[in-house]
């Protein structure tokens, strides 16, 4: 139905910038939100950022605000998230979500994310 397809992940110092990519494919007339989490080893997964298929609202975690930005194209089926200033905290690997009508829900298989102080 829809298959989610992450990269842009690795390793970087503290305050160092990364930029992932998601890749979308299959169906998606009926797509409404698209998400990105994290989650680090031992930890349970957390909600990053989110935006709308339809629209350019955005919806940002505290810890991310000011630091990270959420974007798409939807002629090209991409998700994207510009990290910027990095910590340590945020080592995750990073998963791309999307939720269709009907709460129909996909997950990608993620990508490693690595920041060193």
């Amino acid at each position: 139905q829809v298959q989610l397809v992450e990269s842009g992940g690795g390793s970087v110092q503290a305050g160092g910038s990364l930029s992932l990519s998601c890749a979308i494919s299959g169906r998606t007339f009926d797509m409404y939100a698209m998400s990105w989490f994290r989650q680090a080893p031992g930890e349970e997964r957390e909600f990053v950022a989110r935006t709308w298929w339809p629209n350019d609202n955005t919806n940002y975690a505290d810890f991310v605000k000011g630091r990270f930005t959420i974007s798409k194209d939807t002629a090209k089926k991409m998700l994207y998230l510009q990290m910027n200033s990095l910590k340590p905290e945020d080592t995750a690997v990073y998963y791309c979500n999307t939720i269709q009508y009907g709460a129909v829900e996909s997950w990608g298989q993620g990508t490693q994310v690595t920041v060193s102080s």
